[in-house]
């Protein structure tokens, strides 16, 4: 048997799945019933993030919903949907009644990590995280952030028609974070792979296709797992400049245990990762199309950080998340039941044109601080400062070192149900004068 057959990290996805298939099942025994007609008052609805076309392009979709009703049902997924800004940030707020500790996929799970707490739990796990991500720790990274983005930019002007998720938006995040976080450079390319492999477990599901993708994303977390359980037990981090160092270090009083410590490895991992490299990926392709909001930014650099917000809500690297509701929960003039799926659209919420005007248009001076890319309230994104950070500094280079931006050919989108972001994305840069 091999190795990571015995890892409980495997073991476990049974669980997820027998409890995605019963709740699908007892949503097909409710439609039966009731027809498809709509029932508890919601609008039925053929929108599912798991089409690979509409994860891919989910516009067309968003508009569709917004024209509807406030929530919408699909019964082929048994899911809920809400994709207005209010009723997404009031959802996000009541952690009461609508919770992350049952699961932020489509399959329930449960474990000590801080996107799945609530409560107690969450603010516990969150106070330990939260000091290696504030502004003034991140202003320690940000001189590798700023000379990464200028390495990087050049190769990508020197190399016209070059695919710039290759040359720069998958390799600058990941070293950023594995710097961070205390991985060694010859380490980063395992990295790498199991972060991209590890996300898989978001589209996990009953059929073929899904149980490949979760399979293959729980062997990626078991890899981590070892790999962090090892460190850990060599003494490796502690008194290391890096943020699990610091966690160690604080740790002497074992608040946090060996599986919270490598939860928040994990989540560091794939938040600081796999976001922002689709912020950076979706903000190539905007300007690509968007020559004129190119200029202007060129003009004034000082936009680069309202630029940034704008991308962030145009073309959000997380699109959708689920929560589970604990009680009835209702929205308007529908109540959903106790125990659904819930599917927030943050992508939808981020063009709703009751918030934000001309809402499918990029407009670099826009500054939407309003948008909820990175989530809102307790469960906002912790390496939102990270990204933001990230981003401004490859726009900065961008804008010095290139005097025009053009795709050199088709791009091609990640098909997963929740990150959205340009898997191939060719591009060519005018050196400037």
């Amino acid at each position: 048997m091999s190795r990571w057959r015995s890892d409980s990290a495997v073991r476990q996805i049974g669980a997820p799945v027998v409890a995605a298939v019963g709740m699908n099942i007892a949503a097909a025994v409710r439609v039966r019933r009731r027809g498809y007609a709509g029932w508890t008052g919601a609008v039925n609805t053929d929108y599912d993030p798991l089409d690979p076309a509409t994860a891919a392009q989910p516009f067309d979709a968003y508009r569709a919903l917004h024209a509807g009703g406030r929530v919408h049902y699909n019964p082929k997924r048994a899911t809920f949907i809400l994709s207005r800004h209010e009723d997404i940030r009031a959802a996000l707020r009541d952690t009461d009644a609508v919770t992350s500790s049952q699961g932020v996929t489509r399959m329930k799970i449960s474990a000590p990590i801080l996107v799945l707490t609530d409560g107690d739990d969450h603010t516990r796990l969150r106070k330990q995280v939260q000091p290696g991500f504030t502004r003034g720790a991140m202003s320690d990274w940000q001189g590798m952030a700023d000379q990464l983005a200028k390495e990087l930019v050049a190769d990508v002007v020197a190399n016209p028609g070059c695919d710039v998720m290759e040359r720069l938006a998958v390799p600058l995040p990941i070293r950023m974070i594995a710097h961070i976080i205390g991985i060694p450079p010859e380490d980063v390319q395992n990295f790498r792979s199991w972060s991209e492999d590890g996300v898989g477990v978001i589209n996990a599901g009953v059929s073929p296709a899904g149980l490949r993708q979760g399979l293959k994303g729980v062997r990626a977390i078991a890899a981590l797992r070892r790999y962090f359980k090892d460190q850990l037990a060599s003494g490796k981090l502690k008194g290391s400049d890096t943020v699990l160092g610091r966690l160690v270090d604080n740790n002497e009083d074992g608040k946090l245990s060996d599986d919270e410590l490598f939860f928040i490895a994990m989540l560091l991992l794939f938040a600081g990762n796999e976001t922002t490299t689709n912020l950076i990926g979706g903000m190539f392709d905007t300007l690509a199309h968007a020559p004129d909001q190119f200029a202007m930014i060129r003009d004034d650099p000082d936009l680069i950080p309202s630029a940034v917000e704008e991308q962030l809500r145009y073309s959000a690297p997380i699109q959708n998340l689920y929560r589970y509701t604990r009680t009835d929960y209702r929205v308007g003039e529908v109540t959903i039941p106790s125990g659904s799926r819930l599917l927030l659209a943050f992508g939808a919420a981020n063009r709703d044109p009751e918030v934000f005007e001309d809402p499918d248009t990029y407009r670099a001076d826009r500054n939407p601080r309003n948008h909820i890319a990175f989530g809102y309230g307790v469960h906002m994104c912790i390496g939102a400062t990270l990204s933001r950070m990230e981003g401004q500094a490859v726009l900065r280079e961008l804008t010095s070192q290139a005097s025009a931006i053009a795709a050199a050919g088709s791009a091609t989108w990640s098909t997963n149900s929740s990150l959205r972001g340009t898997t191939y994305l060719p591009i060519r840069l005018t050196p400037a004068r």
